[in-house]
């Protein structure tokens, strides 16, 4: 349950009352003034290629897939996962019409007819094939394979031609997949084939990973000095950030912010409370017999959930060893388990064996076979006329195993998955069939995934017990009384602490605990960016409209009150100095450290070029660098050094180099001897290497570069769905 809803429970008529106060009052005042209550900004979802989202628009769209899911499944819930996915699919199609298929008209792209039934029906696509194919077993599905298991292109023709609604419904939208999927292929390899390496390319990265270079070299660090010794000026530190303002180009709008979270937790007494309630379900579970024991557990356990299980002496989860010689009915508890407090009864005890083998045919309630749905009536229908049958010795086993049986990944195996026991990861009601069966006999079994018809082929001599323990779990929770307590206290703290240096002050003196989250986004990718804050909409959408500075209302979290400062602002484009002033002071520092240490080379060694003196000159140690090559990544001792690595690779032998600024020092380096790279008489290998890794990068990088060109702004975050 929402932490509020107990306080809200109590305070229901007075908000109702307040809030259509609120109503009369804002609709008066628009209605007057002429006003709406909605700016067309305030409806913007996003922004694609210069083309504004409309959220009417982006709404109806989103509508539009969720009722055709219900349409094909009546039985599909749609839960804010799939929500999401939805959300998400309907904004990536919007930046495939606008930036994707906008080039593909560009430049004529386009799929006919002819090609499309070659792809679908010819030369089937992979994508189709895919979509034949049993991704659990990877095998095509037996309607449509040949007996090696590869597609046959017969059978899908057929099957083609026999379509029923659904199926059609299911073949044209995999039309409308290859449509696309095709086009996006023929734009990328039209990318891919205006890629072309020169020779002196080719020859020019060969040189690069095998000519190598051993050499010495003397650095000052830039660690070796405190930066609180080197002053830079305002100047100093505005003529860097002017000189280097791509280095600090933001992509993407996003936020910081620094939060208080008020963890809402039981207190003793209502722990208290909750313990004499759990003792009153124990004393009540007695009572119950096994017929209403289902019933009951779903009355008092936390969400409805009923857990009914089996288990050996090895994995009993009742910790009372006089579990194992109580008559049924027994009840144990309440225990105090992590944060809940649970009730078991020993609901049942059966002699079961030690391993069984059987054998299924599973009409499924989503047919592997057809694609298709089945309603729990339809199926158990079909599963009883195949039971006659067998039962009748009218058709064998292995048969309705090979044409009807919807476990597309037995059916090679007559439908037989060999012994298993009790741990083996099949449902309870499957295991139970076999171990609790006797060999010979054919039921129909009911779970999830449908109907299994099962044989039991075999069981083991060995037997043991099977113990059913049913559990009541009740959720050790905060009362409504505590949960306002908490409530009152976030409140008043933000209520107190309006500004920036009332929150910092406040936190400092009460000694909070604050937390921080960076990077916050204004779409899908926000949420994501909270860990610990469930669903922060709510919190995304004030800190888009906040201020730099601002404290928020109390926010509520699942068991949590939070409040938030807006700590950082980040707009799209180049950062403002003041929002990376500290980056930029400590690279201006470096840069006033490396003008330092460069005079001091200068001075100190001279024209020295013995790296052992300059060394002894500069009161440092010279450090080797041998085998080193232009596509390193790394210097020993130092890490990534590009500088000293271009450097040192392009002297000549028994050279030295002056002093040169580096990501980690200045330095000066020798080079002791060079070994050359063995050409090869010709480049085309290196050049087809480098073509392949630049083609490898395009299907990756073009849609990013697309997107990142078309300027698309995601305000998704601001709205509900």
């Amino acid at each position: 349950m929402s932490v509020l809803e107990k306080i809200r429970s109590k305070t229901s008529l007075l908000v109702g009352i307040v809030g259509l106060a609120l109503v009369i009052f804002i609709l008066e005042s628009l209605l007057g003034s002429g006003g709406a209550l909605f700016s067309n900004q305030d409806l913007e979802v996003g922004v694609i290629a210069g083309d504004k989202v409309d959220y009417t628009a982006f709404s109806a769209k989103v509508n539009e897939q969720i009722a055709q899911i219900q349409k094909s499944n009546p039985n599909a819930t749609v839960d804010d996962k799939t929500k999401e996915q939805i959300i998400e699919s309907v904004w990536s199609q919007l930046i495939n019409d606008k930036v994707i298929k906008v080039q593909y008209k560009k430049l004529g792209i386009t799929v006919s007819e002819d090609e499309l039934y070659d792809l679908m029906l010819v030369h089937p696509h992979q994508y189709v094939v895919q979509q034949l194919t049993d991704q659990k077993t990877g095998q095509v599905y037996e309607g449509f394979a040949k007996a090696d298991g590869t597609l046959d292109l017969m059978k899908l023709n057929q099957w083609v031609g026999q379509m029923n609604a659904e199926q059609e419904k299911f073949w044209k939208q995999l039309e409308k997949s290859i449509l696309e999927v095709r086009a996006a292929e023929k734009y990328n390899n039209l990318i891919k084939k205006g890629l072309y390496v020169t020779t002196a390319e080719a020859k020019d990265q060969f040189n690069a990973q095998n000519k190598q270079v051993n050499a010495s070299f003397v650095m000052k660090r830039y660690t070796s000095v405190s930066d609180s010794t080197v002053k830079v000026t305002d100047e100093d530190i505005t003529a860097y950030y002017n000189k280097h303002q791509n280095d600090y180009k933001v992509t993407e709008a996003s936020r910081k912010i620094e939060y208080i979270a008020y963890d809402v937790l039981p207190s003793k007494a209502d722990y208290e409370m909750l313990l004499k309630d759990a003792q009153r379900a124990s004393d009540e579970f007695k009572t119950k017999t096994a017929l209403e024991d289902s019933a009951y557990i779903a009355q008092e356990s936390e969400g409805g959930q009923v857990s009914i299980s089996n288990y050996s002496k090895k994995n009993m989860i009742i910790s009372d060893s006089t579990v194992f010689t109580s008559p049924k009915g027994t009840v144990f508890g309440p225990y105090t388990e992590g944060t809940f407090l649970k009730v078991y009864k020993l609901s049942d005890i059966k002699s079961i064996a030690d391993s069984a083998k059987v054998r299924h045919i599973l009409i499924g309630l989503q047919s592997q076979r057809t694609q298709s749905q089945r309603t729990p009536e339809v199926a158990k229908r079909i599963a009883d006329s195949l039971l006659v049958l067998l039962k009748t010795k009218q058709v064998k086993f292995d048969t309705l195993v090979k044409t009807m049986s919807d476990d597309m990944g037995s059916i090679d195996k007559g439908g037989d998955y060999g012994w298993f026991d009790e741990n083996k990861g099949f449902v309870d009601p499957f295991k139970n069939a076999g171990l609790q069966g006797t060999v010979g006999n054919i039921t129909i079994v009911p779970t999830q995934f449908g109907f299994h018809i099962i044989e039991v082929l075999n069981v083991s001599k060995t037997r043991h017990n099977s113990y059913t323990v049913a559990q009541i779990t009740k959720l050790i929770a905060p009362s409504g009384e505590t949960t306002q307590e908490y409530y009152k206290t976030a409140s008043d703290f933000a209520g107190k602490n309006t500004t920036a240096d009332a929150f910092n002050k406040s936190v400092e003196t009460e000694k909070l605990n604050k937390r921080i989250s960076d990077d916050i986004k204004e779409g899908k990718e926000g949420e994501q960016a909270l860990p610990g804050l469930q669903s922060p909409k709510e919190l995304i959408r004030w800190v888009y409209k906040a201020k730099k500075g601002d404290v928020s209302p109390v926010f509520e979290f699942k068991d949590r009150f939070v409040v938030v400062q807006l700590v950082s602002i980040k707009e799209k484009g180049i950062a403002p100095l003041e929002d990376v002033k500290d980056v930029v002071t400590a690279k201006a520092i470096r840069d006033k450290k490396a003008e330092q240490f460069a005079a001091e080379f200068n001075t100190k060694t001279g024209t020295s070029k013995s790296i052992d003196d300059i060394a002894s000159k500069m009161g440092l140690t010279a450090e080797k660098a041998d085998n080193l090559s232009f596509g390193a990544y790394n210097v020993a001792s130092i890490g990534r050094e590009d500088a000293l690595i271009g450097t040192a690779t392009s002297m000549k032998t028994g050279t030295t180099s002056k002093a040169i600024k580096g990501d980690n020092g200045v330095f000066i380096v020798s080079v002791a001897s060079v070994t050359e790279a063995v050409l090869p008489k010709d480049f085309k290998g290196k050049q087809l290497e480098i073509e392949r890794m630049n083609a490898g990068r395009v299907d990756y990088e073009l849609f990013d570069a697309l997107k990142e060109k078309s300027g698309i702004e995601d305000h998704r975050g601001k709205f509900d769905f």
